[in-house]
């Protein structure tokens, strides 16, 4: 992965985990643990790839394209 990516990719999928953690302990009480896990790691993972493809990449050859036509 580049570098410059993973300075919006890591806090994204910090933010996420944290606030699914909060979310699904606070109001779901009885979904089994093991449920609760999987939701959460998956909702992560899935933040991440979204967040690592959405996020531009910061290379000499997008910032030459970028120009006013």
């Amino acid at each position: 992965m580049e570098k410059k990516r993973f300075k919006f990719v890591v806090p994204v999928i910090v933010i996420v985990a944290i606030t699914a953690n909060y979310m699904i302990y606070k109001e779901y009480n009885s979904i089994p643990i093991l449920h609760k896990v999987l939701i959460i790691s998956g909702a992560t993972f899935f933040s991440g790839v979204i967040s690592y493809f959405l996020f531009p990449s910061d290379d000499e050859k997008s910032r030459a394209d970028s120009g006013p036509y």
